[in-house]
């Protein structure tokens, strides 16, 4: 029986995902998913690079606005919303296209998910007082002697994901590795394109990076992140707060860094973020891969999918 089409398009920040994906909708019938763990949450807009309520309008998306700042997003929960999504998009006689920049996300749909431990708030606690005692390097290598196949693919200062994987095997007894490798059992039956959209010069896309931080800044970024500190119960922990940009304008409101500094951390954070986005497409997904700053992208892209279609 012939699976159903439904079409990823990935790719790092500021490679022009929303725009090939809006492209893509004024050429096909399809529906939008965002599949980005920062723009799940309500009132965090500038910062986000969430499309406007014009181009949502016009665009609509899917998984945007799922929840406040205060609360947090599993990729489990992205995986099921996502599922759900794509079904009510077929139902109506459409494509589903799912757009977006969270790795994490793209490969829980695309392999499931294993049954992680639940969060335990005072291991977690114990793990955030070792780090700040020792650093995450250190727990990067107390990982590794844990599990070292995750630690092997984690940086050593990425620390949202070194807390998760510590969490996993302490709480669960089992290395996360282990418990991820069962998730390979849960693969959709959908018949998948994947798209990557991937800079052929690292040093343009770092120039998009910086360019649109900027905009964000004059936007209000600032004044984004103090609307929802006043509006929300918030701290530097939560997933929210810990989104590139977020965390560096936290830590110039709070006099942690200078406020000078804040754009320059800011863009160096984001072209981090970039570095593991394109990391990520080429070690965890067979994905045919599209130059991000060829000016025919969008057309390149839409192209690609009419003949997926037509196959």
């Amino acid at each position: 029986m012939k699976l159903p089409p439904a079409i990823l398009i990935m790719g790092p920040t500021a490679s022009g995902k929303t725009a090939a994906a809006m492209a893509l909708a004024d050429r096909l019938p399809v529906g939008l998913i965002s599949v980005d763990s920062a723009q799940v949450f309500i009132d965090m807009d500038i910062g986000t690079a969430k499309p406007d309520r014009e181009t949502l309008a016009r665009y609509p998306h899917r998984l945007i606005d799922l929840i406040t700042p205060e609360q947090r997003y599993s990729a489990a929960r992205f995986r099921a919303e996502a599922l759900a999504a794509m079904n009510e998009i077929r139902a109506a006689g459409r494509i589903p296209v799912l757009v977006g920049g969270t790795m994490l996300y793209f490969r829980a749909l695309l392999h499931g998910l294993a049954e992680l431990p639940q969060a335990d708030d005072a291991l977690r606690a114990t793990i955030d007082a070792d780090a700040a005692r020792l650093g995450w390097p250190a727990m990067h290598a107390r990982l590794a002697e844990l599990d070292p196949a995750t630690a092997a693919r984690l940086p050593p200062n990425d620390s949202q994901r070194i807390q998760r994987a510590l969490e996993v095997c302490l709480a669960g007894g089992r290395p996360m590795s282990a418990v991820l490798a069962e998730s390979e059992q849960q693969k959709p039956d959908w018949n998948f394109l994947q798209l990557a959209l991937l800079p052929s010069d690292r040093a343009v896309l770092h120039e998009r990076i910086a360019r649109r931080f900027d905009e964000m800044l004059l936007a209000g970024l600032d004044e984004e992140v103090a609307m929802l500190r006043q509006k929300y119960r918030l701290t530097p922990e939560l997933p929210a707060m810990r989104c590139v940009g977020y965390r560096q304008v936290w830590e110039a409101q709070d006099g942690l860094i200078p406020r000078q500094e804040m754009r320059d951390r800011g863009v160096f954070a984001t072209r981090q973020l970039a570095k593991r986005q394109i990391t990520w497409l080429g070690n965890s997904f067979a994905a045919e891969t599209f130059d991000c700053i060829d000016a025919g992208l969008s057309e390149r892209v839409s192209q690609r999918v009419a003949r997926f279609l037509n196959a």
